[in-house]
């Protein structure tokens, strides 16, 4: 490493984040990038620890030491390739990955952690901003075609590596823009879709062809045949590929079966999130779910149900209360018993910041309302007692609400797809296909894969992006008997 003592000079250094009263004005991003003298001093942290613990703890396994060091050094172009030999896309997970690499630095055993995520953010903007991310097209063609099937990280991911390996790619769509969930499902202030758009240039002119407003499968419900224009049978996608790669999200969310479910402004995380999204991007939507002026609860504690406060609270919600089932972690972990591992803390993200109460141990008993409109949730406090959640006696209480977004997770993909290919499903009901061994990826259909949250459930981005590259050299192997793809 190029200052072996950093570690002990140096003190980490965060991003900034614009005042919540300033940001809370838009939804353009908020945080402020590390300058390339503070980026050098965080690169000069990295310890030199000799097992990097942190490319294990990163999905995709990127070469953090390797880049980190470069950065120290002032050499960003090759920072970049490093980065990019791994991540194909370092401008969204150094936007919204939790960063399970920083749980696993070396100098987070005793130490605030390398700040990873900052400098990979810095590394991808001065790549765009140099002009240094361009199209790598192939050097031949194959003569080979795959489909790839939902445009999420996962479907982009496999995309590029099969363009780059020389085959003919077609990106399936339903909604009306690429990005998945991406596009949909994280708040513009997270992340702005024009990195999502300069990417699908990139690879528009590596040789991927998009197709939006199209949906695959057949005996849809009435509902979901609104989100698409056009509609395409499996059996059709089979013949006119060579193979086939299903990289669908995990978009079945997880109900509330509680009285009063049915109450008017009881809806999914994913009914209201995406709308503000599509606004953003200037569409015009009649009947948008607003939180103007009322009393919101969210339901669930993770990333969605943040992202359901960051968006109410710029609708200019009345108050923004959310729960969690689970007990309040700890603010501080027990390093010597988690470390490497992901550990359970308190996590403040920035959109509690805003303005939010958060209460844990809480459980919903009933929706109150009258005329058919929500007006109040009533609770219960719960403790947990070998593995079993029970009600604390004469503990409950009621919350006005005039909104409540269920935001408890995703429980599968939505089986509409897998039933029309026929694949075979896991016990959680997301596509049966292995990742070790021959045949990797595969589903139990001959020439379809599977990869990212469709085979694997709810999970990171990165976790996605691993998956697609990985899919990718199966189904290059598959295709040409062997292949150069890195997995």
């Amino acid at each position: 490493m190029g200052k072996i003592t950093g570690f002990m000079e140096f003190q980490r250094q965060e991003e900034g984040y614009l005042p919540p009263a300033t940001r809370l004005k838009n939804y353009a991003e908020f945080v402020i990038p590390l300058t390339k003298e503070q980026a050098k001093v965080q690169g000069a942290r990295c310890m030199d620890c000799g097992i990097p613990f942190c490319n294990n703890g990163c999905p995709v396994n990127n070469i953090i030491p390797d880049w980190n060091d470069l950065v120290y050094r002032g050499n960003y172009r090759e920072a970049l390739d490093t980065l990019h030999s791994t991540n194909n896309f370092p401008e969204f997970t150094g936007r919204i990955c939790p960063a399970p690499c920083e749980a696993a630095c070396t100098l987070g055993i005793h130490e605030l952690p390398v700040g990873i995520k900052s400098i990979e953010h810095k590394i991808i903007d001065e790549g765009w901003e140099h002009g240094w991310v361009v199209p790598q097209p192939a050097a031949r063609q194959t003569g080979k075609k795959v489909a790839v099937v939902g445009s999420g990280p996962a479907g982009l991911a496999a995309a590029q590596q099969l363009a780059r390996a020389g085959h003919a790619v077609t990106v399936f769509e339903k909604s009306d823009r690429v990005g998945g969930l991406l596009r949909y499902g994280i708040p513009d202030f997270k992340m702005e879709k024009s990195h999502i758009d300069r990417r699908v240039k990139q690879m528009e002119a590596e040789g991927v062809v998009f197709r939006t407003s199209v949906l695959i499968g057949k005996d849809f419900p009435a509902n979901v045949n609104n989100w698409a224009k056009e509609t395409i049978f499996p059996e059709d996608l089979q013949k006119d590929f060579d193979a086939v790669v299903l990289a669908g999200g995990a978009e079945q969310p997880r109900d509330l079966p509680v009285p009063g479910r049915e109450l008017k402004g009881v809806h999914f995380a994913m009914d209201f999130l995406p709308q503000q999204n599509k606004v953003n991007a200037g569409d015009k939507l009649k009947d948008q779910i607003k939180a103007t002026g009322k009393h919101v609860v969210v339901i669930g504690g993770g990333d969605t149900g943040s992202d359901c406060v960051g968006t109410s609270n710029r609708h200019g919600a009345a108050s923004v209360t959310q729960f969690e089932l689970m007990p309040m972690p700890p603010e501080q972990e027990n390093k010597p018993l988690v470390w490497p591992y992901w550990p359970t803390k308190l996590r403040t993200s920035s959109s509690h910041e805003e303005g939010c109460e958060r209460d844990w141990a809480v459980a919903t008993k009933r929706l109150e309302g009258k005329g058919g409109k929500l007006e109040k949730l009533v609770a219960c406090r719960v403790e947990w007692k070998d593995g079993k959640m029970i009600e604390v006696p004469n503990s409950e209480f009621d919350v006005k609400a005039d909104l409540v977004f269920l935001a408890m997770g995703f429980v599968s993909p939505v089986a509409t797809i897998l039933d029309a290919f026929g694949v075979d499903k896991d016990a959680r009901g997301n596509a049966k296909a292995s990742t070790d061994g021959e045949g990797c990826y595969k589903t139990s259909v001959p020439n379809v894969f599977a990869a990212g949250d469709m085979r694997r459930g709810q999970s990171l981005v990165v976790w996605a992006i691993r998956e697609g590259r990985q899919c990718a050299r199966a189904v290059d192997e598959f295709l040409m008997g062997s292949s150069e793809l890195p997995r």
